[in-house]
C-alpha cells in the first residue's frame, strides 16, 4: 500500500498528463488561426512536460 504522500505525488501526476493531453488533442488545435494563442499553448505543452519529468522522478524515489 502506498503512503499518502507517494499516492498525493501520483495522483498529481495523472491530472498533469490529462491536462497535457488536452492541451495537445485540443486546445492547441481550436486555437489555429491565431498565433498569439498557438504559442502560449506550446509553451504550457513544454511547461506540463518539465513538470511531468520532475513528478516522475520524485515518484521514483518514493516508490
Amino acid at each position: 500500500m502506498l503512503d499518502n504522500n507517494a499516492y498525493n505525488l501520483i495522483a498529481q501526476a495523472v491530472e498533469e498528463s490529462k491536462s497535457l493531453w488536452r492541451m495537445k488533442d485540443t486546445y492547441r488545435e481550436d486555437a489555429l488561426g491565431c498565433e498569439e494563442c498557438i504559442a502560449f499553448w506550446d509553451k504550457m505543452v513544454k511547461d506540463k512536460e518539465d513538470h511531468l519529468t520532475e513528478l516522475r522522478e520524485v515518484i521514483a524515489s518514493h516508490l
